[in-house]
């Protein structure tokens, strides 16, 4: 059957293990959450990427988007643009540990709920890139993300129903199944991201 909606997720889940969702509906919606969850902290593809738009406040941080999953890429917006690095925030105090206003940033970490740069910087600047955001649940809309890769979210719901079905030896084959599905999907968008480029040999 085709698996194009929420209600039509539950139904195939439900139906691969051969159980009766009237029974343990609310089990089964807790499942397909658990694997929404799982997917968004894992999966990096163009469906769930965003634009990033910031601007360094007055303390010398920016504030992370609420939505915010992991940083794919960012750069400063001055012309021309300057590619900002990442590293951890440990990194960033340990290297400049004097936080005060010091000069254009050149890497960027996060810290908690917002991120922070190495040199401190000297002015407001604008930071443009790209994010992975979390999307919301598919009990309430359809996203890209599902909608191209029905396959992903039932793998990776069956994957989770050993909380329902116990250690069936099912549930490995199905893990396995999600774990492959997971990296072609990721693959795919890293592919087309390098997609049309000039091969080219790098010396030293």
């Amino acid at each position: 059957m085709a698996i194009t909606t929420y209600s039509q997720l539950e139904t195939a889940v439900s139906s691969w293990l051969d159980i009766n969702s009237g029974d343990i509906s609310s089990q089964i919606a807790d499942i397909v959450m658990l694997a929404e969850q799982r997917i968004l902290r894992e999966a990096r593809t163009k469906d769930n990427e965003a634009t990033l738009a910031l601007t360094i406040g007055a303390t010398g941080v920016a504030a992370l988007p609420a939505d915010y999953v992991a940083l794919k890429f960012c750069y400063i917006t001055t012309s021309p643009s300057y590619a900002l690095e990442r590293r951890s925030a440990e990194w960033i105090y340990s290297e400049y540990p004097a936080r005060t206003s010091s000069g254009m940033p050149k890497f960027i970490a996060r810290e908690g709920s917002n991120f922070i740069f190495g040199p401190y910087p000297d002015s407001g600047y604008s930071i443009a890139g790209v994010y992975y955001k979390t999307l919301g649940p598919l009990s309430s809309a359809v996203y890209n993300l599902f909608t191209n890769n029905p396959d992903l979210y039932l793998f990776g719901c069956l994957a989770e129903a050993e909380l329902i079905i116990g250690r069936d030896p099912r549930v490995a084959i199905w893990e396995s199944k999600y774990q492959r599905i997971l990296s072609d999907v990721n693959g795919f968008s890293k592919a087309e991201d390098n997609s049309g480029s000039t091969l080219r040999m790098r010396l030293g």
